[in-house]
C-alpha cells in the first residue's frame, strides 16, 4: 500500500481532493484512476516542476519519523521557550494570532511560509524553535478554532519546516485548556 495512506486515511483526502486515490495503490485490486487522471497527450500541460506530490509525501514521511521523538509537554514547552535563542513560532492566521497567542511567539502565517519568508524570520536553521497550532487549545473557537486532526497546523508546519531544513524544531503535544493553561496567553495590542 501507498505511503499515503498510512498517513492520511483514503476517507479524508477523497473529500479534499476531489478523487479517489486508490491508483496510487500497487495492489491487484487497486481501482483504475478516473478518466480525466489517465495519461493523454494533454496530460503533459498538467506537468509543473513546482509542485511535486510525490516528493512532498517522501517529506512527510521523513517528518513523520524526526516529529515522533520532538513532542513536547506544556511543562516541557515553557521550560524550552523561556531558554535564549528559543524562537516560539505561531503559524496560525494574523487574525487568530492577535485574537491570542502564547506571549513571545513570533507570528509567520502558514500561507505565508516560503523561501524568503523563511530566510527573514527564521534566518538561523539550526536555532530551536517551538510550534503549536489551534488543535492544542480548546475552549476559545473565537481564537483557537478546531480543525479535523489530520489537518492540524502543526502537522504541516511541521512538514514544511522540517523540509526546508529546519532539524531542531518541536511541537506543543497537549490539548490545553486557555484558561488553565501555565503557558501565558495574549493579544497583540491594537
Amino acid at each position: 500500500m501507498h505511503r499515503l495512506t498510512k498517513l492520511i486515511p483514503l476517507a479524508v483526502l477523497v473529500p479534499i481532493v476531489g478523487v479517489s486515490l486508490h491508483g496510487f495503490d500497487k495492489s491487484p485490486s487497486a481501482a483504475p484512476a478516473p478518466a480525466f487522471i489517465k495519461a493523454s497527450p494533454a496530460s503533459n500541460s498538467l506537468t509543473n516542476p513546482n509542485i511535486n506530490m510525490e516528493g512532498y509525501l517522501e517529506a512527510a514521511d521523513a517528518a513523520a519519523t524526526h516529529r515522533a521523538e520532538r513532542r513536547v509537554t506544556e511543562e516541557q514547552f515553557l521550560q524550552m521557550s523561556r531558554e535564549p535563542g528559543t524562537i516560539v513560532l505561531d503559524a496560525r492566521s494574523k487574525e487568530k494570532f492577535d485574537i491570542l497567542h502564547i506571549k513571545g511567539a513570533i507570528n509567520l502565517s502558514f500561507p505565508d511560509i516560503d523561501i524568503d519568508s523563511l530566510k527573514r524570520t527564521l534566518p538561523d536553521k539550526n536555532a530551536r524553535i517551538l510550534i503549536y497550532c489551534n488543535n492544542n487549545f480548546m475552549g476559545r473557537p473565537d481564537a483557537f478554532p478546531s480543525k479535523f486532526p489530520t489537518l492540524s497546523l502543526n502537522l504541516s508546519t511541521y512538514i514544511a519546516l522540517h523540509n526546508s531544513g529546519y532539524q531542531n524544531v518541536y511541537e506543543l503535544g497537549p490539548l490545553l485548556d486557555p484558561n488553565k493553561t501555565i503557558l501565558t496567553l495574549e493579544s497583540t495590542p491594537k
